[in-house]
């Protein structure tokens, strides 16, 4: 059994919490380097078989989707809309056992959109996992700016900027 203090609250964690975390971290951390890349796939596989991706708004990127076809749509439309879009993870959170684990990321994105103009947009994800796939996935950006960046796009020509959501 390992012990850690979390908040200054020691806890016992008898399924090697400390090492799983460290896992965890080192996979979310992974999942975001991949996606500033342009790649969504390792995302996309790491989904459980019933799963929720959500992204706060309404707007061209908001909505709900819980099939794998709606949420590869999803990513496409957001590499268009924002091409060299980038995260910098701020802090990970993780809580829980490999049965229930709560993943909260702090993070700020960049992007150029697809005007060139660069803009930047802290925000949150949070992620339950279980046995290693994710039934959850929710997106919480500062929808301000957001917003504002796809109403810049709109204006420069990109319908797909007020498109409407993508979901199942």
């Amino acid at each position: 059994m390992i012990e850690l203090t979390m908040l200054g609250q020691v806890q016992s964690q008898p399924y090697g919490g400390v090492m799983y975390h460290a896992i965890v971290r080192k996979r979310v951390e992974d999942l975001f380097s991949a996606v500033s890349k342009g790649d969504a796939a390792p995302v996309l596989e790491g989904l459980a078989p019933r799963f929720e991706h959500i992204f706060l708004g309404d707007h061209a990127l908001g909505g709900t989707r819980t099939t794998i076809e709606k949420t590869k749509l999803w990513y496409e439309r957001l590499y268009r809309l924002l091409p060299d879009i980038s995260f910098e993870v701020r802090s990970i959170r993780i809580a829980g056992p490999p049965w229930n684990t709560l993943v909260a990321a702090d993070w700020l994105e960049s992007n150029s959109g697809t005007d060139g103009v660069r803009t930047s947009t802290p925000g949150v994800h949070v992620v339950r996992i279980v046995w290693g796939k994710m039934p959850s996935i929710g997106i919480y950006p500062d929808t301000v700016g957001l917003v504002s960046t796809l109403a810049r796009l709109s204006r420069a020509g990109v319908a797909e900027a007020t498109a409407p959501k993508i979901e199942d």
